[in-house]
């Protein structure tokens, strides 16, 4: 099976690398234009009001950064040929006196696995699926383009999530190579919205959007230092997002601050038909006058907040790390909320380790009956099958680096039959650990959200599809960012975004990474 590639006028090569004296040139000229790093969604509609941006101007600046830094950071799959007309429309839009709301003429970066229907391609990282040709947009792209967005372009993202091999390191893809993590040399920017969280870290763009099944959200931004919000399963669609499990899969913002982040949140949730079952039941979480409202400065007072320590800061052994934990309690009981120090989770070694769960099991049939069936409904394609993308890795191992890497989970993947008894069973298995464990832990303790270090915590609220956000929270002895995660029950953002948006205000511990344009 010979690779087939569709051009694409938008496409980056990332495996090139800039000369340093290049490189710092594209860096004069990425910051030429107007002091628009770290702007807020809020800065920059306020710029467009005042005539001292305007949509293409802003896309022309993360083109600029893109090419500047992207051939070392590879955080940017494609970008969009397209982005400059919508950005163009927006403006005559603004100029007409219509406005569509935050995101309008804001831009924005896409997870590669998330589908589009234009000239860009949806890969999930690989080559045996460049060329293939999605029948529409996913739902929350439509969502996206009806409030105004401009799709920058796709971001890299670990290949197939996680799910080719164990060896791979998260941050991987065929098609872009490692992606780095912008505060740390050779610091790893976790798995698989990693481009979405190095891109926004490093202002190549503004907002972005990744996908989470276990960790894939928390992760990235708990390692970028940025914030992602990790929604409840089902309250964003996954129409059109290729998947890993209905269960588990889930969309969502990675973005600079709780409020840019809430701001896209806003845009993309609510019922969809072509989700219909997830959708449905999350549609009531959905808060009338939708999630900006909980924006509150002073969403600490009145709140629960449970403390898990262990098993997530046992490792721990940087002083940095652990004064800084303990201070951000103290933020915590001065904001007026109730601290619950030192809770434990039910059979939280069962919960953490994948197979002893039965996640990794249940999760290679899932991702097989749900890859297939997307595969089957795309226009084109150079694949149709899960056994097709294995047999295009082994007859491109250049391309697909197959001397390096291997596929052992997708040939696991292949082995299984569909959700079986087995699988039934480990589900079941899955259920009561959360009911017994997380929930059972927030019920008895009367907690509004769980906080823990890190995203460590991740499967905890995975397999029972509850959200969470990664706030930054510091940064280690060797300036290595790290991150806390609020998390709590199904349909509970709200008070999540209240404590989120609080904690962040008091603390103000984001900083810019070092790796833009200063090399």
């Amino acid at each position: 099976m010979a690779v087939t590639k569709r051009p694409n006028a938008g496409a980056i090569a990332p495996l090139f690398l800039l000369s340093t004296a290049a490189l710092i040139l594209a860096c004069a000229i990425a910051t030429s234009h107007l002091p628009i790093e770290e702007a807020t969604v809020e800065q920059i509609q306020q710029a467009f009001a005042q005539n001292q941006l305007t949509s293409k101007q802003l896309v022309n600046f993360y083109f600029d950064q893109i090419r500047a830094l992207n051939p070392l950071l590879r955080g940017v799959l494609e970008v969009n040929p397209d982005a400059l007309r919508q950005a163009e429309q927006a403006d005559r839009e603004r100029a007409a006196g219509r406005s569509l709301g935050d995101l309008h003429g804001i831009p924005i970066l896409l997870k590669d696995g998330i589908g589009t229907k234009d000239a860009l391609n949806t890969t999930c990282g690989s080559y045996a699926l460049l060329g293939s040709v999605v029948a529409r947009d996913a739902g929350v792209v439509e969502r996206l383009r009806s409030a105004g967005a401009v799709i920058l372009g796709k971001a890299s993202q670990s290949e197939w999530y996680n799910v080719r091999s164990f060896s791979i390191p998260g941050g991987w893809c065929a098609r872009s190579g490692q992606a780095v993590n912008p505060y740390v040399e050779g610091g790893n920017p976790c798995g698989s919205s990693s481009g979405s969280a190095v891109s926004v870290a490093a202002n190549m763009v503004a907002v972005s959007l990744g996908t989470e099944t276990d960790g894939s959200i928390l992760c990235p931004a708990d390692r970028n230092s940025v914030v992602g919000i990790k929604p409840t399963v089902g309250l964003t669609s996954r129409a059109g997002v290729i998947p890993i499990s209905p269960r588990q899969d889930t969309i969502g913002p990675i973005c600079r601050t709780v409020s840019d982040a809430v701001y896209v949140l806003e845009a993309i949730v609510g019922y969809d038909p072509r989700d219909h079952e997830a959708t449905k039941e999350a549609a009531g979480f959905v808060p009338l006058g939708g999630y900006k409202q909980f924006l509150k400065r002073d969403g600490l007072r009145g709140k629960r907040i449970g403390v898990v320590r262990s098993p997530f800061l046992d490792s721990v052994n940087d002083s940095t790390v652990l004064t800084a934990f303990e201070l951000h309690l103290k933020v915590f009981r001065r904001g007026g909320a109730t601290v619950v120090d030192h809770l434990e989770i039910a059979e939280i070694n069962v919960i953490l380790d994948p197979f002893k769960s039965g996640e990794v099991p249940v999760l290679m049939a899932e991702f097989k009956v749900g890859i297939n069936q997307y595969l089957e409904e795309l226009i084109e394609s150079p694949v149709r099958s899960l056994a097709d993308i294995i047999a295009f890795n082994i007859n491109n191992p250049e391309l697909e680096n197959m001397k390096e890497y291997a596929q052992d989970l997708l040939v696991a993947a292949e082995t299984t039959n569909g959700i079986g008894e087995q699988e039934v069973g480990a589900i079941q298995l899955m259920e009561n650990l959360s009911l017994e464990g997380f929930e059972g832990l927030m019920k008895q303790h009367q907690l509004d959200a769980m906080v823990t270090f890190g995203a460590d915590a991740a499967p905890v609220l995975a397999m029972g599809g509850y959200p969470a956000i990664s706030v930054p929270a510091g940064y280690d002895g060797k300036g290595s960012p790290f991150g806390i995660a609020f998390g709590g029950l199904k349909g509970t953002e709200p008070k999540l975004i209240e404590i989120a948006y609080a904690f962040e205000q008091a603390t103000n511990i984001r900083r810019p990474s070092k790796l833009q344009c200063e090399i």
